[in-house]
């Protein structure tokens, strides 16, 4: 390996490389400004409102004030096969269903609605999230399909399909959070071109290794790739791929000093 430092470039010898590169946040302007992001200061995302819920400043963007009614739309850039993004990003839900938890113990009179697909909760975000979210929060979970926001005066015009009930439906609310999927940074897709190991078709690096079966093997044996560089991935998955691969990592570099 060539290593670019602050003082100049080096030459190193390794027997492994784990790549860590992380994921990035869906661009939802991609969506033909469906949502009006770019349009709305009152339209934002996943990243942002987690932001506003740290400083506890949940307010909107374009006044200052805190929303009274709060509207979250699922899988923005994920499941959708028009944009080629066809995976689910396994952990919108979860954190919809917290943020939203969130905004009412900060702003206890708020509304929130959460539209949605399906709600995938893995793990057992089921009875930590989604049912405390309802029974004890008062969260409104609304299956259906958002097909744009409007302007309403000085609020938003959220119109779409209900899907449970077979009809139109319009909400006006004061703030829109877009829960953003992932994709494949661009660390992760030049990372695959620099050490030549394969990719999948959504980008991310391709585990699996000769065999299909190692989670953190990549197609160049001694390069291993960990969490959302692989796939979609949560905390627990991170945690566990980057033990395995720094356990192979050990191996390898044992075994390369064995043979020398």
């Amino acid at each position: 390996m060539t290593v670019s430092t602050p003082t100049g470039s080096r030459e190193a010898r390794v027997s492994a490389i784990i790549v860590a590169t992380g994921f990035q946040h869906f661009d939802p302007g991609r969506e033909t400004q469906l949502y009006n992001y770019y349009s709305f200061p009152d339209v934002v995302t996943l990243s942002d409102m987690e932001a506003m819920l740290e400083a506890h400043q949940v307010v909107r963007p374009s006044n200052g004030q805190p929303p009274e009614r709060v509207a979250f739309i699922q899988c923005v850039g994920s499941r959708d096969r028009q944009i080629g993004n066809e995976f689910c990003s396994k952990v919108c839900c979860g954190i919809a269903s917290k943020q939203a938890i969130e905004i009412k113990e900060q702003l206890p009179d708020a509304r929130v609605f959460i539209f949605y697909i399906d709600m995938r909760m893995y793990g057992y975000w089921e009875n930590e999230l989604y049912w405390p979210a309802q029974e004890r929060y008062k969260v409104n979970y609304v299956k259906g399909i958002v097909s744009e926001i409007l302007p309403k005066g000085d609020r938003l015009l959220i119109r779409g399909e209900d899907t449970t009930m077979g009809r139109p439906m319009e909400i006006t609310v004061d703030l829109v959070v877009l829960s953003v999927g992932m994709e494949p940074s661009s660390g992760t897709r030049q990372m695959a071109k620099l050490l030549g190991i394969a990719q999948n078709k959504y980008g991310y690096i391709e585990a699996g290794g000769p065999s299909g079966l190692d989670p953190v093997a990549t197609s160049r044996p001694g390069i291993y790739v960990v969490g959302a560089a692989a796939r979609p991935a949560d905390l627990d998955d991170t945690f566990a791929t980057a033990g395995l691969a720094a356990a192979r990592a050990v191996a390898t570099a044992r075994q390369a000093l064995v043979g020398t």
